[in-house]
């Protein structure tokens, strides 16, 4: 268990650091502008690169463990969005937001870091697909839900576009899309731009950290919704459970891949929902609120989840 806590503990502990200094220094907002766009245009960018470029491009071609992962997240968030819906009268709209909080994990910030850490490089492909393939579905479901709820007011035509716009110009897609590329071609950067890719790469993780921290002091707890009865059980326990599962029906899997599929899924809710709440003008106090709350939780539920993975408990292939 030592071993573990020494995992997690300067993980966490990069958030806990960004969200001291943020009280400490008392700084708006804004001025995690410039850390974040190195974050997005940058440093993650080059991390993608660098850990898909290097992969067997027999393996980053596993639409059987795409699918899988995808059937076991969007399981999760049908299953909120109804309860929102039906059960507790909610709109659309606020039914998406829940959906999304239960179902869309920081995969981006916290994902490749802490994976990494817990199983080194074969972590890595798994979670440039998880994070490419998962990501595209929420951007097409949000705008899509969104629509069709009345908080979106362009045409179809546009809405379809703007969807596309998204996805091909996302950072983090095109910089896996680039390994993707380089992998198939067997290119290798030159030992200058390599040594580059490497640093920048190496900054990812606890700039990421570290500015979560400071989003989540920035955003501080108003009001616990009832939501969250549902919710935080959702993202924490039973998705990852959903997740393990699925993977364990669908195909015999390596057990790093089916781990860190599952670590990704036991990660607290993204800040985009946030963001897509704050969009769309809905939910996002309670969405705030939600990536607060099951961030805390996830210290100790993450935890618990790497103990049963490192000790054995927890087989990387659930169905022998």
């Amino acid at each position: 268990m030592a071993d573990i806590i020494g995992l997690v503990l300067p993980f966490f502990g990069m958030i806990l650091l960004g969200y001291v200094v943020a009280k400490i220094t008392r700084q708006p907002v804004e001025a995690l502008g410039w850390l974040n766009t190195f974050i997005i245009y940058i440093a993650l960018p080059a991390l993608f690169f660098k850990l898909v470029a290097r992969t067997p491009i027999e393996q980053l071609t596993r639409v059987d463990f795409i699918v899988a992962n995808i059937s076991a997240t969007y399981l999760i968030f049908g299953l909120v969005f109804a309860v929102g819906f039906w059960l507790r009268r909610a709109t659309i709209g606020e039914a998406t937001i829940q959906g999304l909080a239960a179902a869309y994990g920081n995969i981006g910030y916290m994902g490749p870091g802490l994976a990494l850490l817990a199983f080194g490089e074969p972590a890595a492909v798994p979670v440039a697909l998880v994070f490419c393939f998962e990501n595209m579905l929420h951007f097409m479901v949000a705008p899509a839900l969104m629509a069709l709820a009345g908080g979106e007011k362009r045409p179809a035509i546009q809405i379809a576009g703007g969807i596309v716009h998204k996805i091909v110009t996302h950072p983090f897609i095109i910089a896996t899309a680039a390994g993707f590329v380089a992998a198939f071609a067997g290119f290798e950067p030159p030992a200058p731009l390599q040594r580059l890719i490497d640093y920048l790469a190496q900054a990812a993780a606890p700039c990421a950290l570290f500015a979560m921290g400071v989003t989540l002091a920035l955003r501080p707890l108003k009001r616990v919704p009832m939501e969250i009865g549902y919710i935080v059980p959702a993202k924490l326990l039973l998705l990852p459970v959903t997740m393990y599962v699925v993977l364990g029906l669908a195909g015999n899997f390596d057990p790093v891949w089916v781990f860190t599929a599952v670590l990704l899924a036991a990660l607290p809710t993204a800040t985009n929902v946030f963001v897509i709440g704050q969009q769309y003008g809905v939910w996002q106090e309670r969405a705030s609120a939600t990536i607060l709350i099951t961030t805390v939780l996830s210290v100790a539920t993450v935890t618990i989840l790497l103990y049963l993975i490192k000790s054995g408990l927890l087989a990387g292939d659930p169905f022998p």
